[in-house]
C-alpha cells in the first residue's frame, strides 16, 4: 500500500462486541467518506488485528497484538494542519458516529507520522 501524502494519522481503538457490526458500518459509510471531503485528506484505509505465526530465527513465533487496538485507521493527509482545520472538526462529529459509536469505543490510541 504505498502512500500518497506526506502525513500518516493513525488512529487505533477495540470497540464493545455487540456493537461492532454497527461500527464497522458506520465507518465505512458515513465516518470515512465524511473526512475524505476534508480538503488535505488523500486516503484512508482502515485494518483489523488478525492473530499469525512468524519464522524468525528458526523458530515459530505467535503475533497476537495483545493489549494493542483490534482496529486501525491510516488517514494519509498532506499536512499536520488539517487535524486543526474547521472541516476537519466538523467531519469527526457527523453522522452516527459522535453519538452513536465513539462511546462504545476503548483503548484509543491516536498518533502522527511523516513519511520518510
Amino acid at each position: 500500500m504505498p502512500f500518497n501524502a506526506k502525513y500518516a494519522f493513525m488512529v487505533s481503538m477495540d470497540v464493545d462486541a455487540d456493537k461492532e457490526a454497527l461500527f464497522n458500518e458506520v465507518y465505512d459509510d458515513e465516518h470515512i467518506p465524511a473526512l475524505l471531503k476534508v480538503d488535505g485528506v488523500v486516503a484512508v484505509s482502515r485494518l483489523k488485528t488478525v492473530p499469525a505465526t512468524l519464522a524468525m530465527g528458526g523458530e515459530e513465533h505467535a503475533v497476537t497484538g495483545e493489549g494493542l487496538p483490534h482496529y486501525i485507521a491510516i488517514y494519509e493527509i498532506d499536512s499536520p494542519e488539517v487535524l486543526n482545520s474547521a472541516a476537519w472538526a466538523e467531519a469527526v462529529e457527523a453522522g452516527r458516529w459522535g453519538g452513536q459509536v465513539r462511546p462504545y469505543t476503548t483503548n484509543r490510541q491516536h498518533v502522527l507520522r511523516k513519511l520518510i
